[in-house]
């Protein structure tokens, strides 16, 4: 067995439901982690502090409350710790608020994005990690969706806040030579999920008698992803310091709306209050991921069923409802 080379690991958006279970598993095996996350008020930042609850006192955990579009903040981070890897899963996510608010996308998105390239580049960083999104595919037909497929017709300005830092990420690794892997995340879900998601509503709206707003038909397609399968994709990706490289982070097995409510239905125990609504603008008809590259790259492969991501999901929210509010 390799023995494992203690490095220390600046993950961004640490406190977050991704960056948490991150900085959980970079624990776990004695890792020293610096979590950057200015616990913003997109949902209740008691949520994130909850998540981070159970080793804010880890002695080899240390939190700055920084925002990452403040170059200034970052750059005295970099000097003080001197980070060997970054994980960078900070970001403003969800598609119908980026339409709403573009200008909050773009400062979080981008001009974060550039700083943490930046830094990367004049700290010499040694494996740099980039969250993109499914949402670089756009709204096309042909599936799986496939790494080398084009992908120019981002629908909504938080996917094009993704494909733009995927380029960004290119751009550093061929001047400086950062070994930079983009992972292209499927429909993030399970224990902590932000409460502006899918799984989060639907679970909380059939556990309280609250109707959910189906949008379309009911056949569009989610590749969703337990966040546990993520974590270790992300791990095993920050271990291997290769070229700049683009990997798909999905289940593989989509399913369809209706067949997704009554998953939820089932795991909750209860019927759902449907509220019919049209398609929303920047909503696509189905993601899909093809996880070939992912497989040979990373030797990964994804494990646990929607069914069994959900209760598990269902199950943290039951721990925890006064923090949801639904008490």
């Amino acid at each position: 067995m390799t023995k494992h080379c203690f490095m220390k690991y600046l993950v961004t958006g640490g406190a977050g439901f991704i960056g948490s279970h991150v900085c959980e598993a970079l624990l776990a095996r004695g890792d020293p982690v610096i979590c950057v996350d200015n616990l913003n008020d997109y949902y209740n930042p008691k949520i994130k502090e909850n998540n981070v609850s159970g080793i804010i006192k880890n002695k080899n955990f240390t939190l700055y409350k920084t925002d990452i579009a403040e170059y200034k903040g970052l750059q005295e981070l970099f000097e003080s710790e001197k980070p060997d890897k970054v994980i960078h899963l900070a970001a403003r996510a969800g598609v119908r608020a980026s339409i709403e608010q573009p200008f909050l996308y773009a400062q979080t998105n981008l001009t974060g994005t550039m700083n943490l390239l930046e830094l990367a580049k004049q700290y010499k960083i040694r494996n740099f990690i980039f969250a993109s999104s499914s949402s670089v595919y756009g709204d096309r037909p042909e599936v799986p969706f496939r790494e080398t497929d084009r992908v120019d017709d981002p629908i909504s300005p938080y996917a094009a806040t993704k494909k733009a830092g995927e380029l960004l990420c290119y751009t550093y690794h061929h001047l400086y030579h950062i070994p930079i892997t983009c992972l292209r995340f499927f429909t993030v879900y399970g224990p902590r999920g932000r409460p502006d998601m899918s799984p989060h509503k639907f679970i909380t709206s059939v556990l309280t008698g609250k109707a959910i707003d189906k949008y379309g038909d009911g056949s569009s397609e989610r590749d969703y992803t337990y966040v546990a399968d993520i974590v270790k994709g992300v791990i095993s990706a920050v271990d291997k310091e290769q070229a700049y490289t683009l990997i798909n982070l999905g289940n593989a097995k989509p399913v369809t709306l209706n067949q997704y409510i009554s998953i939820v239905e089932k795991v909750v125990g209860k019927k759902a209050v449907l509220n019919q609504k049209p398609m929303q603008p920047g909503d696509v008809e189905k993601t899909y991921a093809d996880i070939t590259l992912a497989k040979k790259m990373l030797n990964w492969e994804p494990t646990l069923s929607l069914q069994e991501g959900l209760r598990k999901q269902f199950e943290h929210i039951q721990k925890n409802l006064p923090l949801y509010d639904l008490t």
